[in-house]
């Protein structure tokens, strides 16, 4: 059984692609960093002395009416950007509050995954869930999402964008979209309604030779539950291989894609992780394993836990990697909670595949390459990946 998590950390990423996922560092989190040597104080006395003067300069100068909780906020978040590290975000109680019921699968919102490229902030939708609110009003897979409530939201934090997607059942909000193969923006007027989000759906590809296909489009709170049930499926219908696809999975919760991995790998160590302090914590799996050939299918926007995903079973020798080099996001993520209800997060450790690399900046290199060919009237990935697993079998 796999060795349980003190804490419960985040890999969703701001990344070439970020999906919302966020959990919170439990109570050991908060005891772990308060026993710390914090000596080297974040905050100087001089620059609380500035920070005070160029409150009393707004005080006495600034023309408009003063939303104290604004400033307040305004100041959290830029002390956090200070850091320079997009990853590291302070959240207001009620993002927070939202953000949390995003891990959890089940919301009032749109119902799409959407992700933000971190060099150019812009942010994509990368599924529309098939019957809900989004994919009903004419939302696509690919489109850009260019402004929510008539503001624009390039750059803009993608948790902050999908709280304002997300409100009441019943409840409207206006998002205009930039669909690049129509070259044109398409506004909409969607009627947000309860999303439970489908994080895997299955089938058997091949029913000849018992393919068995499972795609997971990020890793959070009901993911577990989703694969376990593909997998059960599959193997009533007499499955004798598999295909995991994680192309385009932004990411999600360590404690999810280590159970789920503890599901299909043999015993060892799943994953790794190290602290600034060179504190180093573990995952590990028990004998209970897959025992079947495995192709895990990848792409440029596979990130973070997708990656230990892959990593996982590239160095367990357990199966191939099939597709192009993922997008490479080794760090880790954990939300500390604050008492008025707001939260930070914080990148707070390395991660490690079970060989001990880290591949952040990097990527996982796939064992098969194979590029989704531009205009392409079939999936040439899957088929590569379809290849490849018969020849495992035999």
């Amino acid at each position: 059984m796999m060795k349980k998590n003190k804490n419960r950390f985040l890999l969703g990423f701001f990344f070439g692609m970020l999906a919302m996922a966020v959990v919170v560092g439990g109570v050991g989190t908060g005891l772990y960093f308060a026993n710390q040597n914090t000596s080297g104080k974040t905050i100087s006395e001089k620059t609380s002395q500035k920070l005070d003067y160029i409150n009393k300069l707004i005080d006495a100068k600034f023309l408009n009416k003063v939303n104290e909780s604004d400033l307040e906020d305004g100041i959290y978040k830029g002390l956090l950007e200070g850091l320079n590290d997009p990853y590291s975000v302070y959240y207001t109680a009620e993002e927070y509050r939202k953000m949390m019921e995003q891990t959890s699968g089940t919301y009032s919102g749109i119902g799409a995954l959407v992700s933000q490229n971190a060099e150019t902030g812009i942010i994509t939708v990368v599924k529309a869930f098939a019957d809900a609110p989004a994919a009903k009003a004419g939302v696509k897979n690919g489109d850009i999402i260019y402004k929510v409530k008539g503001k624009e939201v390039t750059g803009v934090d993608i948790n902050n964008v999908v709280t304002e997607m997300k409100g009441e059942k019943g409840t409207t909000v206006d998002i205009t979209v930039y669909r690049e193969s129509e070259k044109k923006y398409i506004d909409f007027t969607i009627t947000r309604d309860q999303v439970n989000e489908p994080t895997v759906e299955y089938k058997m590809l091949d029913k000849k030779k018992k393919i068995g296909y499972i795609q997971i489009s990020q890793f959070e709170e009901v993911t577990y539950d989703q694969f376990t049930k593909a997998l059960d499926d599959l193997k009533k219908q007499g499955m004798k291989a598999v295909i995991f696809d994680v192309r385009s999975n932004p990411g999600g919760l360590y404690e999810t894609v280590c159970k789920m991995l503890d599901e299909i790998l043999p015993e060892g160590n799943l994953v790794s992780t190290k602290d600034k302090y060179g504190n180093e914590e573990k995952q590990t799996s028990d004998s209970k394993c897959l025992d079947m050939p495995m192709v895990v299918l990848q792409n440029k926007d596979s990130a973070s836990a997708s990656e230990i995903f892959a990593g996982a079973i590239q160095d367990f020798n357990a199966g191939k990697i099939v597709g192009t080099q993922s997008f490479g996001k080794g760090i880790v993520q954990t939300i500390l909670p604050l008492s008025d209800g707001s939260a930070v997060k914080l990148t707070v450790q390395d991660y490690y595949t079970p060989s001990g690399k880290n591949i952040h900046g990097k990527g996982i290199t796939p064992d098969v390459e194979a590029e989704l060919e531009e205009n392409a009237t079939s999936d040439t990935q899957l088929e590569k990946a379809k290849e490849t697993i018969m020849e495992l079998m035999k």
